[in-house]
């Protein structure tokens, strides 16, 4: 079993829902980016998902494309991100860490060399938002080898015949976007997330997590009734905005422990 697998069984077994928080590389400062993945561990996060920057991140929002755009501005690239998560690594080796990018940056690398680098690094999944299934079984295939995870996007629109196809290929879990449109947008509706969840679970056998529009502790508990996990990113990349650097790591320890506590409750 990969290091996904095993923390969403570990999850399971417990009774508990998983909490993965996403981030930007890089941002809001090239420094923080390690504290603030240690900072998600010791709030309580299950796995982190660590967002590549890049100039034209179409499922972003507008919070999450400033990350982007702070982040390049601080000149982070794939190679920095696979440091990050290197130097992560030297003292957390069991907190999964999936990154979360588009295909551009890793196809300049190169796929093989990028595939080779991520596992030395100490990567556990790949999501690339813009690699549809039906393109993606070799990537998949040697990821799989590699002893990684690829992590797929479903949402409201997904037809049968779409999630049918990830659920032949994904691995880990699979991210459901609960809202149509961008990252932060508008409202969670939660009966609207509950009537998905049988027609994913028919074609998907891993685990669900669900993402987008989850802001608060008690927004991430309504989810996780439905669902094996919640994913939460643009509210911590605002915590990041309203917060100063210095307090950075400790503002986003804080929120997740909240939000951990509720999931727990």
């Amino acid at each position: 079993m990969s290091k996904i697998q095993t923390t969403m069984a570990a999850l399971a077994a417990a009774k508990k829902k998983g909490l993965i928080p996403f981030i930007t590389a890089g941002d809001p400062a090239a420094d923080l980016t390690v504290p603030l993945m240690h900072a998600l561990v010791e709030g309580g996060a299950d796995i982190i998902e660590l967002g590549v920057p890049f100039s034209d991140p179409m499922a972003d929002g507008p919070v999450i494309q400033r990350a982007s755009e702070r982040a390049l501005l601080n000149g982070i690239g794939l190679r920095d991100v696979l440091q990050f998560v290197r130097e992560f690594r030297s003292s957390n080796q069991n907190t999964p860490v999936v990154l979360m990018g588009y295909a551009n940056p890793i196809e300049r690398m190169g796929v093989d060399l990028f595939i080779a680098q991520a596992s030395e690094a100490g990567v556990d999944g790949v999501l690339v938002v813009d690699y549809p299934p039906e393109e993606c079984e070799e990537f998949a295939a040697k990821l799989k080898q590699h002893g990684m995870d690829i992590i797929f996007l479903l949402a409201p629109t997904s037809t049968d015949e779409r999630m049918e196809l990830v659920g032949k290929i994904a691995s880990g879990y699979v991210y459901y976007v609960s809202l149509k449109g961008v990252t932060g947008s508008g409202s969670l509706d939660l009966d609207a997330v509950a009537a998905m969840m049988p027609r994913i679970k028919k074609h998907v056998k891993v685990p669900v997590g669900v993402g987008f529009g989850i802001r608060d502790g008690a927004t991430a508990k309504a989810i996780s009734t439905v669902s094996d996990a919640v994913v939460i990113g643009s509210r911590i990349i605002q915590e990041l905005e309203n917060t100063p650097r210095e307090n950075a790591a400790s503002a986003v320890k804080s929120f997740i422990s909240g939000v951990r506590e509720a999931l727990d409750g």
